[in-house]
């Protein structure tokens, strides 16, 4: 009788058994094989030699630590009536979750630094030219650092390089220079959060608050189209992004899947270098044509004069300069990119030329 009672107990028992094993798991006691990215602890370092910036593969990849839920906003915006209706327009016009961005906003912080960039203090009295200015600014950029450190990033991405060109019409030289000017080869980011930096410059400023916003917007589009944690892209305080330094707005129009991974990663080199050489492409670059030439003093508005310790400089400018000035609309800003270019295409010649490990 007892070994009969023991067999009814232990089929009883494996029945249970099965039917919990063929029963599916709630979504939380999901397991996945591979673990989500860690947030970047030490972010890149503004300045070249203090420390080594974070390999660029999966910089940003969204991980299952990157749940922002909550049913309402709380935190520094909690009582901020245009971000709520900011967060009603990108639920309307774009399908977001209310109840995700009330948990990113939440997190936001409020940037003190940003603001006092954004907002400077008054000026005193009618701004007066400086002498030497073009010289100080040159000096910034046409250094032997910049010049050797840009044929190593010529060297290490010459394929990609190449591909650019020929892919979108644009000399490589401009390519890296405007890389080298940006982020100093990847050695300069920035390290602040960009959801941070736009959340501060689209609710806490008003000089440029719409544009910021607008901005904001593409940010939040670009890390659900890439599918990057919105907490983790880090840059420049305004919010410019990667190797070229690209507002969200550009990043969405003119970076490019370029090593054809998938994703539009403008912290890795290859997916730079296109993004770069389309957005020249895109903004009219002409092909092996000039981009300024020394001249004469004179009137035509082709002129532009610089302003050097030893007098004024005069620069003929032509279309190739404006297209340069697209993406920063300084004279100053185009000529280190020019100059650096070509100081550093003259050097990645000359270590080829000399047995260089192409």
């Amino acid at each position: 009788m007892a070994n009969f009672v023991y067999k009814r107990l232990f089929k009883l028992a494996l029945g249970v058994l099965l039917v919990g094993c063929a029963s599916e798991p709630v979504p939380h006691q999901v397991v996945y094989n591979e673990p989500p990215v860690k947030p970047i602890s030490s972010p890149p370092v503004r300045y070249p030699g203090e420390q080594t910036a974070e390999p660029y593969q999966n910089r940003y990849r969204r991980g299952s630590s990157a749940n922002y839920e909550a049913l309402v906003l709380t935190g520094t915006y909690a009582n901020s009536p245009a971000l709520h209706s900011f967060i009603q327009h990108m639920v309307s016009k774009y399908g977001f979750s209310e109840t995700y961005l009330n948990g990113l906003f939440s997190s936001a912080k409020r940037l003190d630094s940003v603001i006092r960039l954004e907002s400077p203090a008054p000026s005193t009295g009618p701004s007066k030219p400086r002498a030497g200015s073009w010289t100080r600014y040159r000096n910034k950029f046409l250094t032997d650092a910049h010049i050797s450190n840009g044929a190593e990033f010529w060297r290490n991405n010459a394929q990609a390089i190449q591909q650019a060109s020929s892919t979108y019409g644009v000399d490589p030289e401009y390519i890296v220079g405007i890389i080298g000017v940006e982020t100093y080869f990847g050695k300069n980011f920035g390290k602040t959060c960009i959801f941070d930096a736009l959340t501060t410059l689209s609710f806490d400023t008003a000089r440029r608050a719409s544009y910021f916003r607008s901005e904001l917007e593409n940010f939040l589009l670009m890390t659900r189209d890439e599918d990057f944690d919105p907490r983790q892209p880090q840059g420049s305080w305004a919010g410019a992004m990667g190797y070229g330094q690209f507002m969200p707005s550009s990043f969405r129009k003119l970076a490019v899947d370029f090593n054809k991974d998938g994703r539009r990663d403008l912290w890795h080199p290859k997916d730079a270098v296109g993004s770069v050489a389309h957005y020249f492409s895109r903004n009219g670059w002409q092909f092996h044509n000039p981009v300024t030439k020394p001249a004469a003093p004179s009137t035509d508005p082709a002129v532009i004069e610089l302003s050097t310790y030893e007098g004024m400089e005069y620069w003929r400018v032509y279309p190739n300069f404006k297209v340069i000035k697209r993406y920063n609309n300084s004279n100053k800003y185009a000529m280190a990119v020019h100059q650096l270019a070509q100081a550093i295409k003259q050097r990645y010649q000359q270590d080829y030329a000399a047995g260089g490990n192409y």
